[in-house]
């Protein structure tokens, strides 16, 4: 981290918090889903950027390929997205998503659920509720920027790890120069639009997205916390 203290949040920020640590940038980072019409200096997307790829990954192939729309294109590819949506076209992902969950899982994902929409008090039947929250994901949550993360499909799910490791890498980057994130499996539903915007050739497929900027504290959904097990759920410790 650079020495050089600076106010994060402002449009002259060009290197991170130095007073951010890592274990502080992992607490803080959460999803974001409300941010400020507001761009980000290119010297600080360049540094976050540069940053992130320092991930490691297998025989330092670094196989993530990344794609960010701002301005005129992004907002063509969230009103081609929203159409999609609205008219009922159908998904068509590069990569299967396991949609459902059982045991401990689905009752993780229930409770990430009831915790958003109370933020959003949108009740249990409110159907155009929350069919209006789910489509906010197709409007980038009014974010500025949005990535789409993708690799070369001859690799498997052991390089896709590296991509994996890249995004949290990047979005804990993002916190230490004031900006939040939010990474979206619902980006991969609309692969084609991705490759046609961004004349994508070589068969580059896309397994998620990430939505970025400057955090508007005013939405109610970005009051949302969740909680995490104790390791005891995840992990085990043995010695003999």
């Amino acid at each position: 981290m650079s020495n050089t203290n600076v106010e994060i949040g402002k449009s002259d920020v060009s290197v991170a918090n130095p007073e951010t640590s890592l274990v502080d940038a992992i607490y803080a980072r959460r999803s974001v889903r409300g941010f400020l019409d507001k761009e980000v200096p290119q010297d600080v997307l360049n540094r976050i950027f540069e940053i992130a790829q320092k991930t490691p990954s297998n025989c330092n192939v670094q196989p993530w390929k990344v794609y960010v729309a701002s301005g005129e294109l992004k907002d063509e590819l969230k009103r081609k997205m929203v159409e999609n949506v609205t008219s009922g076209v159908e998904a068509n992902p590069d990569y299967p998503y396991r949609s459902t969950f059982e045991n401990e899982y689905r009752k993780r994902q229930v409770e990430c659920a009831v915790a958003l929409y109370s933020s959003m008090e949108i009740g249990r039947d409110d159907k155009e509720g929350r069919m209006r929250a789910s489509l906010r994901n197709f409007e980038f949550f009014d974010a500025p920027y949005v990535a789409f993360i993708g690799m070369d499909p001859a690799f498997g799910t052991t390089v896709a790890v590296d991509v994996g490791m890249w995004a949290q890498t990047l979005m804990l980057t993002m916190v230490s120069f004031g900006l939040h994130s939010c990474p979206m499996g619902t980006m991969r539903n609309y692969p084609d639009l991705v490759r046609e915007a961004f004349n994508i050739e070589g068969g580059t497929k896309i397994l998620f997205g990430i939505s970025f900027g400057y955090e508007d504290e005013s939405m109610p959904a970005n009051k949302t916390r969740t909680i995490r097990e104790d390791i005891s759920a995840n992990i085990e410790f043995r010695s003999s």
